[in-house]
């Protein structure tokens, strides 16, 4: 057994039963769909990402907080599949909507050079300006789980179209 599946196998006995298909599914999806996988400890638990092996860049992680797992979606690809993300349940968009805009987007100077600009997408005919770190962070749900394999689905499709 390599380290990453110990790690991984780790991570997973801090997942709840009502999550656990999601997640052990959602790893092999990834996996199977041009995804590595790179797992991190940290203070709160495991972080555990998905980079895109084309683009080297990382499309998802799951981060433990206190109301339990939550997805990061990295969406650099939103704007082009808008009309998915106005399908996204009232909760969902309400997180969209309270994460912070991206102050790099609105004033280059006002954050570091060295940040990834976030991303601009059109939400209920409004468009935003999010920073990519937080602009589509979603807990796990039951409501939730199936958009966000979706989204990631999205995500995927455009990432490997380049």
């Amino acid at each position: 057994m390599s380290k990453d599946n110990f790690v991984f196998d780790d991570f997973l006995l801090d997942v709840t039963p009502e999550t656990l298909p999601f997640v052990s599914g959602l790893h092999e999806y990834l996996l199977a769909n041009g995804c590595g996988v790179k797992i991190q400890s940290a203070k709160s638990g495991y972080v555990v990402s998905y980079l895109h092996t084309k683009s080297k860049k990382v499309v998802a992680n799951y981060v433990s907080r206190k109301k339990g797992l939550v997805m990061r979606i990295y969406g650099n690809n939103a704007a082009k599949y808008t009309a998915f993300i106005e399908t996204l349940p009232a909760t969902m968009k309400a997180e969209i909507e309270k994460a912070p805009v991206c102050k790099r987007l609105l004033d280059p100077t006002k954050c570091s050079s060295k940040c990834t600009m976030g991303n601009i997408f059109t939400l209920d005919g409004i468009e935003h300006k999010k920073c990519r770190y937080n602009s589509f962070m979603f807990l796990l749900t039951p409501e939730s789980m199936p958009f966000i394999k979706s989204f990631l689905l999205q995500e995927l499709t455009e990432r490997n179209a380049v």
